[in-house]
């Protein structure tokens, strides 16, 4: 089952309405697909899904690498239990985000580690 989180950010429609789309549209997704709209951060965006994901054998969380990273830190913490099933994706696309991608790691490493001093 492929389950998406995230609110509306950029206008009305919801992220994760977004990437139902494009997963159906351009990627040809046609299994099971739930939808969280209503998360507003990267903490409610784990918090929401917990109820979706409780009887899943392996978890797997997708984003740009960092943000994935700061998703299973948040796992670990809300639920250990779910979060022993974390299974890596492929955070990391050749060329991604490529101009920025330094000082998005020297930022998304200092917010890790603050979150992990807690």
């Amino acid at each position: 089952m492929l389950v998406l989180s995230g609110g509306a950010v950029a206008g009305k429609r919801t992220e994760a309405d977004l990437m139902a789309a494009y997963a159906r549209a351009v990627c040809g997704y046609r299994g099971p697909l739930v939808v969280d709209g209503a998360s507003r951060s990267t903490w409610q965006n784990v918090a929401n899904v917990v109820p979706l994901i409780e009887g899943a054998g392996r978890i797997k969380i997708v984003s740009h690498s960092l943000h994935a990273e700061k998703a299973r830190e948040y796992l670990w913490r809300q639920r250990p239990d779910l979060a022993s099933r974390l299974v890596r994706g492929r955070d990391y696309r050749f060329g991604e985000w490529l101009l920025v991608k330094p000082a998005l790691a020297v930022l998304g490493l200092r917010n890790l580690r603050r979150l992990r001093d807690r």
